[in-house]
Formats: C-alpha cells, structure tokens, sequence
C-alpha cells in the first residue's frame, strides 16, 4: 500500500480540551455531557458554526470531514485511486493522524478524493469508532460533517443542519480560491459542487439528509456573525425544549 498507508504511532485526536471562548458569546457550561451534531452539504458554513459553538458552549470539536479527506489524501500520494473500495478501506484503517494537519488537505483534489472515499461503505465502518469515540468523550462535544446528526450521534443533545444554494456554495468557494491567488472558474467549482452534492445525497453508505429532528439553518442570505448568532439560538432553543 506505500508508506502514506502506514499506521501512525501517536493518537489520531490528541487535543480533546476545550477550545478557547468565542468573540460572538460568553460560554455557557453545563454539568453533563453535551452533543451538538451539525450536518450540512460542502461550503455550507458548517464548519464555521460548528467551530464557533464548540467556542460558545466551551466544547471540543472535530471536523468529520478531514478524516475523508485524510483518507483520500493518503490514497492520493500514494499513487492509489480513490475510487478502489478495497485501497480505501485498508487507508481508512490504517490512517495517519498526521495527514489531519497536512497542507494538503484543503486542496481540492484532496477534497474530490474525499468525496468519493467517503461513499464506500467499508471506508465509513472504518471511521465510525473515532468519529463516536469522539463524540462520547466526558464533557460532550462538537461535531460537523454530512451523518452526524443521522448515524454517529443520533442521540445528540441539539441538532442542526446547515444549508445554502449552491450558487452562494460555489461563490464562496470561489472567493475562498482567489483569495488564496488561485485561478478557477466560478461555473467549475458549480459543477464540482454540483456533482459532491449528487454523490452525498445517493449514496447507500449513510446518504447526506436532514434528520427529522435537526433544526434547518439556511446561510444563503447571512453573514457570518447572523449565521453563528442564529446558530446559537436554535441550540439553545433546542436544549431548553428538551430540559
């Protein structure tokens, strides 16, 4: 398999403390654990919620999605394609923790690796037991990604599925890349967008869907700061609902 399939030595989630509070609140704490699942399709601004409530509720968080795209980064440098289920599985298994932290899973071929690693069933089985060790860790925690909500933690405490068009995705993206001096056309990151969204949603391995108790949170029309601070008050809401 090469060595970019070798097993790492330390563990794959080393930092489990809190992370540092949020500028748009002051932490809330809780005496037991909490679960916030946050599921939603690529350049939604997930990942940017899931961040800031793990900051306001004081929870560690974890990106589910870097575990694919590690996966899909270790099939990539080793000359593998990320379409070979069987090649997929034994990197899901064997998956170097430092490839987490790896420049190069941001890229964009990472991330199309990702998306099409991510549909392999054996390569999701392989992942489950850290994505919920994870979550189950004493204090709660933070977790975004496309099942969370569905299959990791359906037993969470708030849920919440984010959401915007995919014009407003690809526009995102697009600035995203610019931004960073590269040259991409906006109609191929639609399409790229586009064909993600198509493999999430049909898949057979645990299909990117609302859970029928997950708040929506729709960013297209937000700012970054309204999205967060509305993020906030569906959590809330949520919690108090259910206390």
């Amino acid at each position: 398999m090469g060595a970019g399939l070798r097993p790492a030595r330390r563990r794959l989630f080393p930092h489990l403390s809190p992370p540092a509070l949020s500028v748009y609140a002051a932490p809330m704490t809780s005496h037991r654990a909490m679960i916030i699942a946050v599921d939603g399709p690529a350049a939604s601004g997930k990942g940017t919620i899931a961040r800031a409530l793990g900051r306001h509720f004081g929870l560690p968080h974890l990106d589910t999605g870097k575990l694919y795209r590690a996966v899909g980064l270790a099939l990539l440098r080793a000359g593998v394609d990320p379409a070979d289920a069987v090649a997929a599985a034994a990197a899901a298994r064997e998956l170097d923790a430092a490839l987490l932290d790896d420049m190069a899973i941001t890229d964009d071929a990472t991330a199309a690796a990702a998306s099409i690693v991510s549909a392999h069933p054996a390569v999701r089985a392989a992942l489950i037991d850290r994505q919920r060790a994870f979550a189950g860790q004493a204090g709660g925690a933070v977790l975004d990604g496309r099942d969370i909500a569905t299959v990791i933690a359906p037993h969470a405490d708030a849920k919440l599925f984010v959401t915007a068009s995919p014009p407003v995705r690809a526009a995102r993206r697009h600035a995203e890349l610019t931004g960073k001096g590269q040259s991409v056309e906006l109609a191929t990151i639609l399409a790229d967008i586009q064909a993600r969204d198509a493999r999430d949603s049909n898949r057979a391995a645990a299909p990117l869907v609302q859970a029928a108790d997950a708040a929506l949170l729709d960013t297209s029309e937000m700012s970054i700061d309204a999205a967060v601070e509305r993020a906030v008050a569906l959590v809330k809401a949520q919690l108090a609902a259910a206390a």
